[in-house]
């Protein structure tokens, strides 16, 4: 009895990141990216096992900030999805830039060493399941 108690909540965890998720359902019109922005790294996501992901990841320098935005980006539906920018390509050390929205301009805090992060990643926050990963390239 057990046992099929832990295989049923196995279950219920792996298969709960493939609900669409509130906070990712919404679309909203990109946001332009001014002529002034420099492109200082890109990258294409790659997905994790079972999840499907199509796009990139850019990330300018402008009005002395750095900013991410998503490209051309689609992604499995799942709840709590939010973009990290990560020093490993693993969410161990990220600093959380908010709940995905592909249409969003990411700011990325003053504080951050910009050149310490290499990978974008889209996490399911609440159940720790990384989705995809996108390895920065410098430009």
């Amino acid at each position: 009895m057990r046992t099929v108690f832990l295989v049923f909540g196995l279950f219920v965890i792996i298969c709960s990141c493939e609900v669409q998720g509130d906070l990712t359902s919404n679309t909203i019109a990109p946001a332009p990216v001014s002529p002034i922005s420099i492109l200082k790294s890109q990258g294409d996501f790659v997905p994790t096992s079972g999840i499907s992901v199509a796009g990139g990841v850019k990330i300018y320098f402008e009005a002395n900030q750095y900013k991410l935005k998503l490209e051309n980006f689609s992604i499995s539906d799942g709840p709590d999805l939010k973009v990290y920018l990560s020093k490993t390509s693993t969410p161990t050390e990220f600093v959380n830039l908010g709940n995905l929205n592909p249409a969003m301009i990411y700011s990325i805090p003053e504080s951050v060493i910009i050149s310490d992060y290499k990978y974008v990643l889209i996490n399911c926050q609440q159940y720790n399941h990384l989705f995809a990963v996108a390895s920065l390239i410098q430009n």
